[in-house]
């Protein structure tokens, strides 16, 4: 069986930086554990399975994989899709992606960009844990989100790039996303995000994670609009907004690799 994949960096205006994704086309689900083998094989933060959405709800089923797990949500995967799907026709504004525990998700042209529509995850204040040990920080505010997502809250840039985590603690907490959160100096906000539960370390650049850094700072900058960079090696900007109970993400992708998967 040969199955065409592309390989894309997504919140990314050049190839080599923003966060890797393969995007697979498939027409019907093959087995779990062959979703998850080639996930593994591909060995890049996620993988994204999309094929036509035979209920009509929306243009394409999705579902991604790390090289370890399947996951609930992935932004930047979710990003490439869309960038695989419109760049492959010109003539078409959007495409939208039927998910089994995000609901639909929207990507649409934005000038040279794209802007992506995922929920909005609030934080909740509330204490994690082992979770500042684990970072290896002093001192910081941390808000939770059920959805096993995790925010700590630093007092600067300075102290965001100088965490070093212990990821073996980290993923003996078991929550998919360990983020970490400044005001920037570049740009109005500045992360770093960690998912050792989920088989990565840090991940470079994470649109989930603005699932709940959005509706946080939005509240505390007092506006529903504020530029973003989440600093990995690879590194990453986002534009984020708030929209009701939406956050709208922009960002470029880079068509890095075309090819064929080889069953």
């Amino acid at each position: 069986m040969k199955l065409p994949f592309a390989q894309i960096d997504a919140f990314a205006d050049r190839p080599f930086t923003g966060n890797q994704a393969v995007v697979m086309p498939l027409e019907d689900w093959l087995a779990d554990d062959a979703l998850q083998a080639i996930a593994e094989e591909n060995a890049v933060a996620e993988t994204a399975f999309i094929l036509p959405d035979a209920t009509g709800e929306a243009d394409f089923e999705l579902r991604w994989f790390t090289p370890a797990v399947e996951v609930a949500l992935c932004g930047h995967a979710t990003l490439a899709s869309g960038h695989f799907v419109l760049s492959a026709d010109p003539a078409r504004e959007r495409v939208t992606f039927r998910t089994r525990k995000a609901g639909v998700l929207e990507v649409r042209r934005d000038g040279e960009a794209y802007a992506m529509a995922l929920p909005a995850y609030p934080p909740e204040p509330g204490e994690v844990p082992g979770l500042l040990d684990a970072l290896g920080v002093d001192l910081g505010e941390t808000l939770h989100h059920p959805n096993g997502y995790d925010l700590t809250v630093l007092e600067s840039a300075e102290a965001v790039l100088a965490v070093r985590p212990d990821f073996k603690a980290l993923a003996a907490i078991g929550h998919t996303l360990n983020i970490v959160t400044a005001p920037g100096t570049g740009t109005d906000v500045i992360s770093r995000v960690f998912a050792p539960a989920a088989g990565i370390d840090e991940d470079p650049v994470t649109g989930s994670a603005h699932s709940v850094l959005t509706p946080y700072w939005a509240k505390r900058l007092g506006r529903d609009t504020f530029s973003a960079f989440q600093a990995s090696k690879r590194g990453g900007h986002v534009l984020c907004g708030l929209a009701g109970d939406r956050v709208i993400l922009g960002g470029k992708c880079v068509t890095v690799i075309v090819g064929e998967f080889a069953l």
